[in-house]
């Protein structure tokens, strides 16, 4: 149960609205079976307790959504993650003026991993993202409380690739052969092996800005050529879940717009999943152990302040009048 995550952080100090919360379906269509998810935006009722359980969240449930002209950032999951995985930052940025709007994507969640394996989950996954946007812009009850051009894009791990082909990056599977080694038997590597690449999806002209969180990369500057959108890059000094340093840096290096680049000293891949509590410590011990003497509560209050931060700069939100 690779979602089951600790309560929320606290709401920023300096900011006087609470994150609202609620559960949301983006009905199927030709593009893909429905998308389930969640949504935090901006809510002028205190935050309380929001029992999941076992999941426990700072916030409020089914909140009137409060402001208007607001931005929207939509969020990716890792590999076999949820859209709950992040709910500690998507609080953050609600409480901050923003709607936050995650799925699981199909195939590849905590609940459904039948897809996980092949190569067809990451060229469905830009899909899953614009179908989201799609929905959150014209469909969602309160759409007309938004600013369809602030949107913003948060993914990790397998959702910074994600993020990436959706703005533009062309991935090339033949450069990361250490994610197959020779006897693997790993669909997708057999996959690669006869060139059975799925086609890669057009990216989304409409989001302005990325938090690229520890990606999964198979991308090189030849791949990064048309990336123009601005970038906030994570890597985690250690890495893990294929994703290495290294890999990380070429992203880094290849973007022709230099990114805001940021490395999380002493961290392990999975520091940038929300804090774990002591049950889903014991259920989940890999997604929760962190490297000795690295503190992922502390660590969070500095890493969401920063997402926050490079969204205000590029998608600032709407001043009260």
């Amino acid at each position: 149960m690779r979602w089951l995550l600790a309560a929320a952080l606290g709401c920023a100090a300096t900011v006087a609205q609470a994150a609202g919360f609620a559960f949301i379906e983006v009905p199927a269509d030709k593009d893909g079976p429905a998308l389930r998810g969640a949504v935090w935006s901006p809510c002028s009722t205190p935050p309380g307790r929001i029992d999941l359980a076992p999941l426990v969240l700072q916030g409020t449930r089914d909140c009137p959504v409060a402001g208007q002209g607001l931005p929207l950032v939509v969020v990716s999951h890792g590999a076999g993650g949820s859209a709950l995985g992040h709910h500690d930052t998507a609080a953050t940025l609600a409480d901050a003026g923003y709607v936050v709007a995650a799925i699981n994507h199909p195939g590849d969640n905590f609940q459904d991993m039948s897809r996980q394996g092949h190569l067809s989950a990451f060229a469905t996954r830009p899909v899953d993202m614009r179908r989201l946007t799609d929905y959150m812009l014209g469909a969602w009850p309160h759409r007309a409380q938004l600013d369809a051009d602030k949107v913003g894009f948060f993914g990790y791990s397998r959702g910074g690739y994600t993020g990436l082909v959706a703005i533009g990056a062309r991935p090339d599977w033949t450069l990361r052969p250490d994610l197959c080694p020779p006897l693997s038997m790993r669909p997708l590597c057999g996959e690669i092996r006869r060139n059975e690449i799925p086609a890669t999806p057009a990216p989304d002209p409409r989001i302005r800005a990325a938090v690229i969180v520890d990606p999964l990369s198979v991308f090189d500057a030849k791949g990064l050529g048309q990336v123009s959108t601005p970038v906030q890059l994570w890597a985690s000094a250690l890495g893990g879940d294929g994703v290495t340093p290294q890999s990380v840096e070429v992203v880094r290096n290849g973007l022709p717009r230099a990114p805001e680049w940021q490395v999380a000293a002493h961290a392990r891949h999975y520091a940038f999943l929300a804090p774990c509590s002591p049950a889903l410590a014991e259920v989940a011990p890999d997604i929760c152990r962190d490297a000795p003497g690295f503190d992922r509560a502390a660590f969070h209050q500095g890493f969401n302040a920063q997402v926050v931060a490079f969204f205000q700069r590029h998608i600032a939100v709407a001043k009260a009048p």
